[in-house]
């Protein structure tokens, strides 16, 4: 079932977005090689408890972390360690949900420790492109299709990215995985129509390689890409609305202005 949300939820979903934003903002000052995923999550745990929320993973079916944290070829759910020291260049993704009395928001960010290499750097704006591209969809009249093609189309179609299938974005709020799925391919013109007051999250994760995900590790979490390669995510939380989208997780209002200016000339 699809709920529409009023303004009271609307703001509190952007008041949890916002934490969530500045969570982002701490970690890419906090994120460099010699320190582990362990401490990126117990570092946002402690971030987010010091500004009145809980973690929405913590205790999520069973998950243990506060986080999810994915270095290089993992595409998500990557379950923080004190085994896994971050190393120069390595990709980052850190992808949480902010609980704020009650009301959510999701969001995934990507970080590179030290300097990115010219493929990480790459693929760090092919994904951010294709999640801009995606939310430009995201208005009142279109369907989920319309999405998911827009993403698809430019990031494997156009680039020969490989856009993951078995992961997709969703509908949120109260609870943390509603309807709609959101998927990142597809057909235009498909799908369940968008209306205002829907709720979505826009996750695209793009593979160097093969769209193609591993099992679950031993962890029973950790989602790997199958042939090695590399993998990043970018995430929002967002509002359909009459006069458009509106991001719910804005890490950089400014960013957002930018990409959205630029996928729509």
């Amino acid at each position: 079932m699809i709920t529409l949300k009023s303004a009271r939820e609307i703001n509190g979903m952007q008041a949890a977005g916002d934490i969530l934003a500045g969570l982002f903002h701490a970690l890419a000052d906090y994120i460099k090689p010699g320190i582990t995923t362990w401490d990126i999550d117990h570092f946002s745990y402690q971030y987010i408890i010091d500004h009145d929320a809980t973690p929405g993973e913590l205790n999520f079916e069973g998950y243990k972390y506060s986080t999810c944290v994915s270095i290089n070829d993992m595409i998500c759910h990557g379950c923080p360690s004190k085994d896994i020291l971050i190393k120069q260049g390595d990709l980052i993704k850190v992808d949480t949900v902010i609980d704020y009395h009650g009301y959510l928001s999701d969001a995934c960010h990507a970080f590179v420790a030290g300097e990115a290499s010219a493929e990480v750097q790459k693929l760090m704006d092919v994904t951010l492109k294709s999640l801009y591209l995606g939310i430009d969809q995201a208005v009142v009249g279109n369907r989920i299709g319309d999405i998911g093609h827009a993403i698809q189309a430019y990031a494997e179609d156009k680039l020969g990215y490989g856009v993951v299938r078995d992961y997709v974005g969703h509908g949120i709020g109260p609870t943390m995985h509603e309807d709609p799925d959101v998927p990142h391919y597809g057909r235009a013109g498909h799908g369940t129509r968008l209306k205002a007051g829907m709720t979505i999250t826009i996750e695209p994760m793009i593979n160097v390689g093969d769209w193609g995900c591993s099992d679950p590790a031993d962890d029973g979490w950790t989602i790997r890409t199958i042939d090695g390669s590399l993998s990043c995510q970018y995430e929002h939380t967002l509002v359909v609305t009459d006069n458009g989208p509106k991001i719910l997780t804005s890490f950089d209002h400014e960013l957002d202005a930018k990409y959205l200016w630029e996928v729509t000339k």
